[in-house]
């Protein structure tokens, strides 16, 4: 069945598609009046983006893409959801902003792409679908033009350790083998009536820091936060105007973390 992940996870986020759009998760009313849905963490790892080329991997229906676009971004996106790559087109024309989004596996972009980029942007529960993160490090260092940055936002490793309920160590920190389970709902809304076959891997920070190493990227900045800026988990607590964290447990772990990387000196 592994060998098949590609196939059952596209099939899942293209079924997710249409209710998220919908969903109170995304707030699309407020994101067309005008909001931006880019979070304290990214906007101020990014700083101004005005006239950059900016390359946003796995960018779902394009709202962080289309976001940075307003914020005068040059911004491709890719994401190999067939569903999510037509409706950010749909939403880039509706609200006239000027955006590329192409589909394809990230692992083949660059068989899509001409260009090198100032930013390599990817966020918020990404890395979790591919079991190769030498060959996903490999795509940003070849997409980065020499003094390029990668910015990368992450759900912290430990997170993925708990069960659902945060009850108990349920997974393995270490990427030992996939994870195949059958899922229902989706975070942005739970009562979505989708139920399919997900497979997905673990992967702990000295992976994600061998691979970009290894695929000639320089670590600059490396942050740990106690919070989400996204209740999508179960059973969390705003502390914070858009902090969550789990109730039982507050502060107590790591939730997210935070990196940028640039290309070495040749």
């Amino acid at each position: 069945m592994e060998e098949n992940y590609l196939a059952l996870n596209r099939q899942n986020w293209n079924n997710r598609v249409e209710g998220h759009l919908q969903s109170d998760f995304y707030r699309m009313d407020a994101f067309r009046s005008g909001e931006n849905s880019l979070k304290e963490i990214e906007l101020g790892l990014l700083g101004d983006v005005s006239g950059k080329k900016v390359l946003h991997l796995q960018c779902h229906f394009g709202q962080d893409s289309l976001s940075l676009a307003r914020m005068g971004a040059h911004v491709t996106g890719i994401d190999f959801s067939e569903k999510a790559i037509e409706s950010a087109k749909t939403l880039a024309s509706e609200l006239e902003l000027q955006a590329t989004f192409i589909c394809c596996d990230i692992y083949d972009s660059r068989q899509f792409l001409t260009e090198k980029f100032d930013i390599v942007y990817t966020t918020y529960g990404t890395i979790g679908w591919l079991p190769d993160l030498s060959k996903w490090a490999e795509v940003i260092a070849n997409s980065l033009k020499p003094n390029g940055k990668l910015i990368f936002v992450e759900f912290h490793p430990v997170v993925w350790m708990f069960d659902d309920d945060f009850q108990k160590v349920a997974y393995n920190y270490f990427q030992d083998e996939a994870i195949v389970e059958e899922i229902s709902g989706s975070y942005a809304d739970k009562s979505l009536e989708i139920t399919d076959t997900t497979i997905t891997w673990n992967h702990g920070l000295s992976e994600v820091y061998q691979a970009l190493q290894n695929a000639g990227l320089t670590i600059d900045h490396f942050s740990e936060y106690p919070f989400s800026p996204y209740d999508c988990l179960k059973d969390l607590v705003e502390v914070e105007p858009n902090r969550f964290q789990v109730k039982h447990l507050l502060n107590k772990i790591p939730m997210v973390y935070a990196l940028t990387a640039h290309p070495k000196n040749p």
